[in-house]
């Protein structure tokens, strides 16, 4: 019943914000919210001209940026149908954001959870940097001694083979491993838990804990993850594994990687500009610049290498970046990114973005990232990544790396044992993509199929 109110006021704002500028605008109300579109495709291109020039063009572009919306809001006032304008928009808003939430389906089935012994010798490692210093702030290593773990706090100051910690640990008789920190640190010792069939507890210490936003933890308070070790459940999610320089034969998915022949991801790698742009010595120190005085040679494929991207289906060509993840991520979020809804099917999400053109920017940022020439959203239960290089950067998991071509990806499904507190605040599923066609078929469609019990 909600979701069908919700689609009714969705139609019902988006009918008056067009009423609004018919009946205090007439014809001359409609003309300028056209001058309004062209403004926003005008200001992508400046977008796209900026990032790609230098020099005098990249000035030019800089000042189309502020002079078109400038330009706009004086004609809106000049025809004193500013007010006129910003009402509809809001409704046109109030639309979209009604729209999108009766589009909401009943979440998808949870992770299978198992049950789970409380462990005997848990290992933990720590890392004091990660989020800013949350293993202080939370008394983290304190709180985990006292239920029974074995705590490494890592040394700052000293670089420390992770993974090879954790091996050490199993050799003593450590029965669970686990991680506070960021993602990378996250992959390396998941790799190890599962090479010895283990469970893996994530503490979410580090700055965005994508992994354990995705795994429904809570990421504003670590020390509740540490509820693992004695009220815990076990969800089996699938690990992604990296082969760089691979020969063509197949590996079986459910294969154990040999230590140090594969490289283990536990939310995506990246190809192409970002992982370009990443491995620059100067990006730590000053980010901004260098991301504008390498883009323009990258976006245009003037350096960096050339990609070729094989998954199930055509072969993606020339793309100026490739994200490669662990499960798809859930459409409708900004540029297809934002969370996933499951970590257990088993398939890669592959999204490559391909923008010749400032027209493709446009076309792009008006078609709010959705599939398009542009933009390609697909999965694959396996991928591999080429280039006209034999090696290529890459970023796993937040971290930099060069891997000899051709990179393929795969899935071990449900080869990660996840430990995770039997009470957490689950994972929160955003808004699908606006579709007027569903949205009107949910406001006038009754009973059973409105309710979202039916076909929509």
């Amino acid at each position: 019943m909600g979701r069908r109110w919700a689609a009714r006021l969705s139609l019902a704002a988006g009918v008056a914000a067009l009423l609004v500028l018919v009946v205090f605008g007439g014809l001359v109300s409609l003309v300028l919210m056209g001058v309004g579109w062209a403004g926003l495709a005008l200001s992508a291109a400046g977008v796209w001209w900026m990032l790609t020039h230098t020099g005098r063009i990249r000035v030019l572009a800089v000042l189309l940026l502020v002079a078109v919306p400038l330009a706009v809001l004086a004609l809106y006032a000049a025809a004193g149908l500013l007010w006129v304008v910003l009402v509809s928009l809001g409704l046109w808003a109030l639309a979209v954001f009604a729209g999108r939430a009766a589009l909401v389906e009943d979440a998808p089935p949870a992770m299978p959870e198992h049950p789970a012994r409380r462990p005997e010798r848990p290992f933990l490692i720590m890392n004091p940097r990660s989020g800013g210093g949350k293993v202080t702030k939370f008394r983290l290593a304190e709180r985990a001694r006292a239920l029974g773990a074995e705590v490494v706090v890592l040394d700052p100051d000293r670089p420390q083979d992770v993974a090879e910690l954790a091996r050490e640990a199993v050799r003593r008789g450590a029965d669970l491993l686990g991680v506070a920190g960021g993602d990378g640190t996250q992959a390396l010792v998941a790799g190890v838990a599962v090479a010895h069939d283990l469970p893996f507890v994530v503490i979410s210490a580090g700055t965005r804990n994508h992994f354990a936003l995705d795994l429904g933890l809570d990421r504003k308070n670590p020390a509740r993850c540490l509820e693992a070790l004695t009220d815990g459940v076990e969800l089996r999610v699938d690990l992604g594994y990296l082969r760089a320089g691979s020969p063509e034969e197949p590996v079986e998915p459910e294969e154990p990687a040999e230590p140090g022949t594969e490289v283990v991801f536990v939310n995506s790698a990246s190809f192409g500009v970002y992982a370009e742009v990443v491995q620059s010595p100067a990006y730590r120190d000053d980010k901004v610049r260098t991301i504008l005085e390498m883009l323009p040679d990258l976006l245009a494929q003037e350096s960096g290498a050339r990609l070729s991207v094989r998954g199930d289906g055509p072969v993606l060509e020339a793309p100026q970046a490739v994200l490669v993840s662990n499960n798809p991520y859930q459409r409708g979020d900004s540029v297809g990114l934002g969370r996933r809804e499951r970590l257990d099917t088993g398939e890669l999400g592959v999204l490559g973005v391909h923008v010749g053109s400032a027209a493709e920017a446009a076309e792009l940022l008006l078609r709010g990232g959705q599939q398009g020439r542009g933009l390609t959203e697909t999965t694959a239960r396996e991928v591999v990544v080429d280039a006209d290089a034999p090696v290529i950067p890459v970023g796993v998991d937040g971290e930099a790396l060069t891997l000899p071509t051709p990179v393929r990806c795969r899935l071990a499904p449900g080869a990660l044992r996840v430990r995770v507190p039997r009470h957490r605040p689950g994972v929160r599923l955003g808004a699908p993509p606006m579709d007027w066609r569903r949205v009107r078929r949910l406001a006038l469609t009754m009973g059973r199929a409105a309710a979202g019990r039916g076909p929509a």
